[in-house]
């Protein structure tokens, strides 16, 4: 039996702080171990966020978007509980990430992914750019999917 979809809220980060910042520091401060002071930044409250509860109502997974800028939007933060990788709830936030960046008109969107999770980003129809890097001491490489904005009413 296939695994049941993940439930996904949007909302502010007021709205979602708590289940979103518990995913991001078991996966990136205790999993990963970014820096404790560099997983929270002044563009938390400026961004859409995601939060994937399990059947249990559990939080598992979390992604934000930031606000647009010249047309781009960009996901980060984008977290999944070990235990949650591989049944389909990373695609679903990310999914749910990129719809509303398409809702709002963006012309493309791009990450900051961690190259492990490359293959995961390009099956979701992201291409890389550029070089890698280290972001918070990990390799990361840029990568972009452009956006079909949704045909106007009536067409």
């Amino acid at each position: 039996m296939k695994p049941s979809r993940p439930s996904i809220e949007l909302g502010t980060w007021e709205q979602l702080h708590a289940a979103a910042l518990g995913i991001r520091w078991r996966v990136f401060v205790d999993e990963q171990g970014v820096p404790a002071d560099m997983e929270l930044d002044e563009m938390d409250p400026l961004c859409l966020h995601a939060v994937a509860r399990d059947a249990s109502g559990v939080p598992v997974a979390t992604a934000r978007l930031l606000p647009v800028v010249d047309g781009i939007g960009t996901i980060g933060r984008m977290a999944v509980d070990a235990h949650e990788r591989g049944r389909g709830t990373g695609r679903a936030v990310l999914d749910a990430m990129v719809a509303a960046a398409v809702a709002r008109g963006d012309r493309l969107v791009e990450l900051h992914a961690q190259v492990a999770a490359r293959g995961f980003y390009e099956r979701a129809g992201f291409a890389a750019e550029g070089d890698e890097y280290l972001e918070a001491g990990i390799v990361h490489v840029t990568m972009r999917r452009r956006l079909i904005p949704p045909a106007p009413p009536g067409n």
